[in-house]
């Protein structure tokens, strides 16, 4: 790049970069670290492209890298527009005077993951020279490569993620469909035994014949009959309303569940998760059971959300002895109760007992009840 490296020293001193200053490749690697498709759009919208609006991201793009060189036609806008977006990260780096400032600067960027802005304001940095500008370029240009592979591998969990929320949704729709028909029978029931309850007409008055008295004992007695089995009636349709009020308690329950570990799994994938993650930060998860094909899954479910993750089969594989010494070195135990021994269930609860210790026990083995232990408050408080 010597031809950059003579126009960059032929400029005033401790002056930033211009965006039309560097070539193609260094073009093509800034639009597409430092902005956005809709930026870019708007950009081409001030210009009055009037097919910005339709055109692809690759359209966008590779038009947005034509016109970064020419300084009156786009490059000045591209060039603001990157100012603009990257204002703060361009006034962290002016506090560089010098060029192992600058790469200092980048460095600790690059570490905690704030590429874009300090990518454009490292290039564009007063101090930056060819060398070091070479050094970013191929730091960003292996990063997306990683990048590329991470966003498959979450492609791939997504899609196993949105698989598993269509069943629950699936599963809620049934429960609900379920609940609304045993209240519409609940209804019904009772709308029946209001039929069947009718008061006993009053006895005819005595008329002093002989056998009055005989007719009104036997009126009586089947009254008192009749009476018995009205209040056995009742006794049995308020034992089935009150086991119709617990089944819908717990359907209730059930669903709220649901849809608790529903959310837990959006917010697994949310754009931002460090904000949700950091009351986790440092601690470490046991899981204890469960299906071994899932184990690498929920390890990563953990480290998505910034905690640790430790692991064993209950005793399947991985000697039971072990327990113990794993239970100490984490901060809470979770295992799935459909998914475990009972032997190794009472072990896992008397060795968390020893350690003083939290232990959750899970609805299930799935990813659902994992994410929403994730974040259990009881669980993500720090320790003492």
């Amino acid at each position: 790049m010597p031809r950059e490296l003579a126009a960059l020293l032929a400029r005033p001193p401790r002056q930033r970069s211009k965006l039309w200053e560097f070539g193609p490749n260094l073009h093509c690697s800034i639009i597409g670290t430092c902005l956005s498709t809709a930026e870019l759009r708007q950009v081409f919208v001030k210009l009055g492209r009037k097919e910005a609006p339709g055109a692809s991201e690759h359209d966008v793009h590779a038009s947005a890298v034509l016109i970064a060189g020419r300084q009156h036609d786009g490059g000045k806008l591209l060039h603001k527009a990157l100012d603009r977006r990257h204002r703060a990260a361009i006034a962290q780096f002016e506090k560089a005077k010098t060029l192992g400032e600058v790469r200092a600067l980048w460095q600790a960027a690059l570490e905690r993951g704030d590429v874009p802005g300090a990518y454009w304001a490292a290039l564009t940095h007063p101090a930056t020279d060819e060398a070091l500008i070479r050094e970013i370029f191929a730091e960003v240009h292996m990063l997306s490569h990683l990048v590329g592979a991470a966003n498959r591998a979450d492609i791939r969990r997504l899609r196993r993620l949105e698989a598993e929320r269509a069943d629950l949704d699936a599963r809620l729709a049934r429960q609900g469909e379920q609940l609304r028909k045993a209240v519409a029978a609940r209804d019904a029931a009772l709308r029946e035994l209001e039929a069947r309850v009718e008061l006993p007409a009053p006895p005819p008055a005595p008329t002093g014949d002989d056998g009055s008295a005989a007719e009104l004992k036997s009126r009586l007695a089947r009254c008192e009959m009749r009476r018995e089995r009205v209040e056995a009636a009742l006794i049995e349709a308020r034992g089935a309303l009150a086991a119709e009020r617990d089944a819908r308690h717990a359907a209730e329950e059930r669903e709220a569940l649901l849809r608790e570990e529903l959310e837990a799994i959006e917010a697994s994938f949310a754009d931002t998760p460090e904000a949700d993650a950091a009351p986790r930060a440092g601690r470490t998860f046991l899981y204890v059971g469960g299906k071994p094909a899932r184990v690498n899954h929920l390890r990563d479910l953990a480290a998505r959300a910034g905690a640790g993750f430790l692991y064993h089969d209950g005793g399947i594989e991985d000697r039971s002895g072990l327990l113990p010494g794993l239970v100490s070195r984490a901060d809470a135990v979770l295992f799935p109760v459909d998914c475990i021994s009972h032997t190794a269930m009472l072990q896992v609860k008397r060795a968390c007992r020893q350690a003083e210790k939290p232990f959750v026990p899970l609805r299930g083995s799935g990813l659902a009840p994992f994410c929403a232990a994730l974040k259990d408050p009881a669980l993500t408080r720090d320790a003492g």
